[in-house]
């Protein structure tokens, strides 16, 4: 955890931003730790320094953890009322809201904690964000998505082929923030929020299959695309009820045409019926498992671009078909997977500044959303690699990824 000797006028500000974020005032603030309101607001001023217990106590409060009202850096952009604004004109039960609060509260602290591992070892972040797009309103939106999606396959030299990696991908060759949390409630699929300090920040439910998460991370990508939504935040359903709006089919179909290049699942669908004379239910799976999608994305896509007949999938639904159970049947494959909370580069970031000598175990464990062990064991994975000598033997090697390669200068 940071020091506790913190600029004044610092730690103000973020009990000041805390605050805000929970929709208090500073009337509440002051009646709860027994103080004038004149003594509170001096705190938030700096011009008194918060105690310790007073600063566990103003945490707990907020709802908040110590370590992110301390954090020696100056604030920066907060995510959190933007978000909380988008959440509060969605009528839901106090713990669905709950929930939405909680992965908000996440989201800020996984984004600054981020940029504080950046600045820790001078690792800016440096994005590839694509131009804004801006939706011709006399143009079907999912035909606009079509060619965006192909655009950005392009601008990525990621060609036809199925991005198995897709959250590496986005993160190293984009720049995009993309965390993952089991909190948020099961029928939001993401939220999203941009500043331009933290850049492009995606939530994504951790709670649904992985398959759903690639979808869900594109949809936010989608969003971020449009002039419209790239400096809006906004909280996605899962499903969304009755007309969609022009944005919302934008993002769906960005996704979903990102995932499946048209050119490449029509090729697909050919080289399956020219060898085989027929495209049977195995053949549809097999393509849901080689594109990485669910079966209901892989068959409304083949479905929309006339290959196989209209209402296929919602007749596979109704015949109780087990997606699941025929992949191993089929014997196919699992493909990787990524649970972790934060993604590859971030980890990187946290495992190097351990090695350095800048964080320490609680520390790593906090940066990591884990526990000390756990936190270890990640550093043991992260800095080290196990390979079968031609004698067989396996043996564990040291990753020296500090090592230059350029020589000495001449």
């Amino acid at each position: 955890m940071p020091s506790l000797e913190l600029d004044p006028r610092i730690l103000g500000q973020r009990i000041s931003e805390a605050r805000k974020s929970r929709g208090k005032t500073q009337e509440e603030v002051a009646e709860f730790l027994g103080y004038s309101r004149p003594t509170y607001i001096a705190i938030e001023k700096g011009e008194r320094t918060a105690k310790p217990d007073e600063i566990i106590r103003l945490a707990s409060f907020f709802g908040r953890k110590v370590n992110e009202l301390v954090r020696s850096g100056e604030p920066v952009t907060d995510l959190q009322p933007h978000l909380r604004a988008v959440a509060d004109k969605m009528k839901t039960s106090d713990q669905f809201q709950a929930g939405l609060s909680a992965a908000i509260d996440q989201l800020q602290g996984l984004a600054e904690d981020y940029l504080e591992l950046e600045k820790l070892m001078g690792s800016p972040h440096r994005p590839r964000y694509p131009a804004e797009v801006v939706l011709n309103l006399k143009l079907d939106p999912t035909e606009q998505a079509e060619v965006v999606a192909n655009q950005e396959r392009n601008r990525l030299g990621l060609g036809e082929q199925p991005v198995i990696e897709l959250r590496s991908t986005l993160e190293w060759d984009v720049g995009l923030r993309i965390f993952y949390t089991p909190d948020l409630p099961s029928s939001i699929a993401g939220m999203y929020a941009y500043s331009a300090e933290l850049g492009a920040c995606i939530l994504i439910n951790r709670k649904h299959p992985p398959e759903r998460r690639r979808v869900s991370m594109l949809h936010e990508y989608g969003h971020f695309l449009l002039s419209t939504d790239r400096y809006k935040p906004g909280i996605d359903y899962l499903t969304m009820p009755g007309r969609k709006p022009a944005n919302e089919r934008f993002a769906e179909s960005f996704a979903l045409s990102f995932l499946m290049p048209a050119t490449s699942v029509r090729q697909k669908f050919h080289d399956i019926v020219s060898n085989t004379g027929d495209f049977q239910v195995a053949d549809l799976c097999r393509m849901k498992h080689f594109y990485f999608v669910s079966l209901e994305a892989m068959t409304l896509r083949v479905e929309k671009l006339g290959l196989i007949p209209k209402g296929t999938w919602d007749s596979l639904k109704e015949s109780g078909f087990a997606p699941r159970k025929a992949k191993a049947m089929l014997g196919l494959p699992s493909q990787p997977i990524s649970d972790d909370v934060v993604p590859d580069r971030y980890k990187y970031l946290a495992v190097h500044a351990y090695e350095r000598g800048e964080l320490g175990d609680t520390d790593l464990a906090h940066y990591l959303r884990c526990d000390i062990a756990t936190a270890r064991e990640t550093v043991a994975r992260t800095l080290t690699s196990r390979e079968v000598e031609a004698s067989g033997e396996e043996k564990a090697f040291r990753m020296p990824f500090d090592t230059s390669l350029l020589g000495e200068s001449r």
